[in-house]
């Protein structure tokens, strides 16, 4: 706790001595070895003495721009960016010179949410990474740049935040978050390009920790704000990390983001449902970057206790990827452990993140990225036939059994069922227990271990053809 309230208070300082110094000052984010949006127009801001002249360079386009600072001491100037490459410099003067080294210009992915993108390569206690200390040793790449947001809680929303821009290596990727990096790595190699990431996760965080207090005072005043008032600070109070994490990073241009939270949703699904479209529409009308691209991780199963709701929040995040527009959902249905919410696999997650990203924003024909989606049912006697979109070839459950549906009838009590595969493209099920059936679910429980997927391997969410 105390590192905590220590964090906010030089966050809070930091952020007021910059405004009021007269120095030239940059954000943490502005810095050498950044990578810079390519192809676009970004900003570069900082602190200055008010009513002088700030004047910046760069040697992609040899031009010099130049601006008056404001009476509140800050500074804003925009620049072009040229297609991929580097590395490149940049000079900012004022009543100081800055040269920033060492620039690259690509493409960049804010990377967020709670403890699942929060951890880090190095894992948690008791709670490894699997193959992390090969990915680690291997993970030296120049055109792989790294920035990860200190955490810090505010009540009033900061103009900067602290981090460093440092290049993909051992030391840097060992603390850095897993799922971030291996989706950063992933698209980096196929593209060819310099990959910029800029993680700004905190874990045990519900959604409204992430939104700006306006929407919730006006649109959810079931979520209580009244916390706000008392100290100490903690993570999970509204706003906080909003104003303190989200905030300070506005100005920095970007190509999407990616996002793993909702397991503090779990016995309030009903406040998620309603939140996370809320928030990804905040962040999209704040960046002032148009509907860019947001792709999310469906938790993955875990036990969770008698009052938890893991399979709704796993059904709310599937219908969103029809309510969020420019979205996707990389579904972890194979990846959970049922002790652990922390479940080792990171690098298929972030891999499955990444076929989103490269299939569907980058357009690379040829690339899977969405798992079978029920699409209707018919009732044949006493089976029911489920036919799926995103499984043109089949279906495959890579030598597992089909496990994890159950049917019912009239009475609407579910009994364990059979399932397989039918004339190659659809999915039977029946139960001996279930004449006249009327809905069958799939992955129904807070755990389950996924069994069903395309034969691009990308698996079934959970699922249910009822209300």
């Amino acid at each position: 706790m105390k590192k905590l309230i220590f964090a906010f208070s030089i966050a809070i300082a930091l952020s007021i001595g910059m405004i009021s110094a007269s120095a030239l000052k940059l954000p943490s984010l502005v810095g050498s070895h950044m990578v810079l949006q390519q192809q676009t127009t970004v900003i570069v801001w900082g602190w200055a003495k008010p009513n002088s002249i700030v004047k910046v360079s760069e040697n992609w386009s040899k031009s010099t721009k130049s601006t008056t600072v404001q009476n509140d001491g800050k500074w804003k100037l925009e620049l072009q960016t040229p297609q991929a490459g580097g590395p490149y410099e940049m000079k900012i003067v004022g009543d100081t010179t800055i040269i920033l080294k060492d620039i690259l210009i690509g493409e960049v992915w804010l990377c967020s949410g709670q403890s699942n993108m929060a951890m880090t390569m190095n894992g948690n206690s008791s709670q490894p990474v699997e193959n992390s200390n090969d990915d680690i040793a291997l993970s030296s790449n120049n055109l792989l740049r790294l920035f990860s947001v200190k955490q810090s809680l505010s009540l009033i929303p900061l103009d900067t935040c602290l981090g460093e821009w440092k290049v993909a290596n051992p030391q840097s990727v060992r603390y850095f978050s897993a799922v971030a990096y291996h989706f950063g790595k992933y698209i980096q190699s196929v593209l060819g390009i310099p990959v910029g990431l800029l993680a700004s996760t905190v874990g045990g965080t519900p959604a409204q920790c992430w939104m700006e207090k306006p929407i919730l005072e006006n649109e959810f005043p079931d979520v209580s704000l009244a916390n706000l008032k008392k100290t100490p600070l903690l993570h999970w109070y509204p706003t906080v990390l909003y104003n303190g994490m989200i905030n300070p990073i506005l100005n920095y241009r970007f190509k999407g983001a990616i996002w793993y939270q909702g397991e503090s949703h779990v016995t309030k699904p009903e406040v998620y449902k309603r939140l996370f479209p809320r928030l990804v529409k905040n962040w999209r009308d704040r960046f002032n970057e148009g509907e860019f691209p947001f792709y999310y991780v469906q938790i993955a199963p875990y036990k969770y206790d008698s009052i938890s709701f893991g399979q709704e929040i796993r059904e709310i995040q599937l219908k969103s990827m029809s309510i969020i527009p420019n979205s996707g959902m990389a579904v972890t249905m194979d990846v959970g452990e049922k002790d652990n919410i922390h479940p080792s696999r990171k690098t298929v997650v972030g891999k499955r993140l990444a076929y989103w990203a490269l299939g569907k924003t980058y357009n690379i024909k040829g690339i899977d990225y969405n798992g079978p989606i029920l699409n209707k049912m018919r009732i044949c006697g006493d089976t029911i036939i489920l036919n799926f979109n995103n499984a043109a070839s089949g279906f495959t459950t890579f030598g597992k059994p089909m496990e994890g549906f159950v049917m019912c009838g009239s009475d609407k009590v579910f009994y364990p069922a059979k399932a397989f595969i039918f004339k190659r493209l659809e999915i039977a099920v029946m139960c001996d227990k279930v004449k006249q059936p009327v809905a069958v679910r799939y992955g129904w429980a807070n755990y389950i271990d996924g069994t069903l997927y395309n034969t691009s391997g990308l698996p079934a969410s959970s699922f249910r053809t009822d209300e």
